[in-house]
Order: structure tokens, then sequence, then C-alpha cells
């Protein structure tokens, strides 16, 4: 099934995601609920899932009441294929089916590689990349049941491109996982009229990954490189929100297998 071609569109029509029908994992606070606000104004119906059911019930009702959309907020363990699976399952019944699905959740514990235990190897990798392969196979399964296809995109990390900071081997190895089952599974999902895009953020403050750093091993000459960028500031959870709107909407119409750097020139 092409995906099709919104060449004579006009502008307000490719942004609008008016009815659309999305779920973004890890959306109760930081990156995901910048990610959710976007969607949310654009017009789109969310189902935001969160290991913590609070924080995604007070997100939903926040940005329902702002936006005046269906904005729902529910528990989700991405490392729980029943849980994903229940939470495609709902928004299909909900809505009728999926437009779009963000994969967002992630976790980031700081250990150095000569300290790292299997067990935190296996919880980093089963949040961070196999988290993002259940989301993707439950999407993909609604998806492809209609004859509208879809988007699904990943957030990765710049650490899917580089190395990183001391102490992030696992973190760094997940994002990897996350950039290669992004390339295949849009080559996968092509003929489902599925794109797949990742986004790889930078380091941006947000709730989660501020009290990861405090805790964290941190080298002098680490924080100024954090810190700043060629663009003269750091990022906000809004300036990656923005790219990943641009994913989902139909301004990426072309695009698939992509990973976009949202960095601010970090990587370059």
């Amino acid at each position: 099934m092409p995906v099709p071609d919104v060449s004579s569109h006009s502008l307000s029509d490719l942004t609008s995601l008016q009815e659309r029908r999305i779920v973004v994992t890890g959306g109760g606070r930081g990156l995901g609920k910048a990610i959710v606000a976007r969607l949310a104004e654009a017009g789109a119906r969310v189902l935001v899932g969160d290991a913590d059911a609070s924080s995604a019930k007070a997100a939903a009702a926040e940005l329902a009441h702002t936006h005046q959309v269906d904005v729902v907020g529910v528990e989700m363990d991405v490392t729980d294929s029943d849980s994903v699976r229940g939470v495609a399952d709902l928004a299909a019944e909900r809505w009728g089916g999926l437009d779009a699905w963000v994969n967002n959740a992630g976790i980031y514990p700081s250990v150095p590689i000569a300290q790292m235990d299997d067990a935190t190897w296996d919880k980093v990798f089963a949040v961070n990349a196999r988290g993002v392969l259940a989301g993707t196979r439950e999407a993909a399964r609604i998806m492809s049941a209609s004859d509208r296809g879809g988007v699904i995109v990943n957030v990765a990390s710049t650490a899917a491109f580089r190395g990183s900071a001391p102490g992030l081997a696992a973190y760094v190895g997940s994002k990897h996982a996350v950039r290669g089952l992004t390339r295949q599974s849009a080559l996968e999902l092509a003929p489902h009229g599925i794109r797949v895009l990742g986004v790889a953020p930078s380091y941006v403050p947000t709730e989660g990954n501020q009290l990861a750093a405090a805790g964290a091993p941190v080298q002098e000459d680490s924080v100024p490189l954090m810190m700043t960028s060629p663009v003269g500031r750091i990022g906000t959870p809004d300036d990656i929100a923005r790219v990943v709107f641009f994913c989902v909407s139909d301004l990426s119409a072309f695009m698939t297998g992509s990973t976009l750097l949202a960095d601010g020139g970090t990587t370059a």
C-alpha cells in the first residue's frame, strides 16, 4: 500500500493532526509530555501511557482541558508485552484504529562497564530496546489491519550515533539498537503503508535525566559539553517535541527509515 502523495495539500492540511489517533509511551512527564502537548495542540487524540499511572492521568487531564481534545492517561509497562498489547487494543477500541505510535519511554542508569551487572544491562535493554520492539509490533498489528497505514516514531538519542558519558554503556548500546530497529522496521512495514522514523535528541533538561545526572559520576569537562551547543543554547523538551510532530505529520510523508538528529549541532 503506497504512502499517499500529499503534494497538492495545503500547509495547514499537512500540519493538522485533526482526529489522528496516537499512542505516546512514557508520556506522563518530561519529553513525553511535551510531545503529547504538541500532538494534542494539532488536534490529535492521544493515549498517554506511562509506568506511573498518576503522572499519565494528570498529564492527560491537563492537556485534554488545554486543547479540548480526547487525551487519556493509562498505566503502561513497556517491558510487559501484555501491557503494551492492552494499550494498543484500548486505543483501537476507543477510536477505531491507530494512526501513529511514539516509542518514547526510556531509562538511563549510570554504571561503569567494569561494574555492570547482567540485571542492569537487561533492564535497560528491556525498556529502551525491547519496549520499542513491543510498541512497534502492536502498532503495526493495528495499523496493518486498516487501509490508512500509519507512522511509528522512535525516540532514540545522539547516543545512537556515538559514545556518551562514562557509565552509559547500556544506554548507548540500547539506543544503537533503536536506530537499527528503526531502519529494519521501515523496510518491513513499508508494504503496509507504515512509515518508521527516529528522533535523536541531545541532552535536554527533564525531571528524569536531571535526577539521573545528579546520581551519576560526572567528569569535570562533561558538564560544559552537555550544556552548550553550536547553536548557542541547550535544547528544551519542546525543541524535540516539534521534531516528533514533524515526523508524525504529513510534512514527512516521503520519509521512512531515517533517524533525525535534534541536537543543536553537537553531533556534527
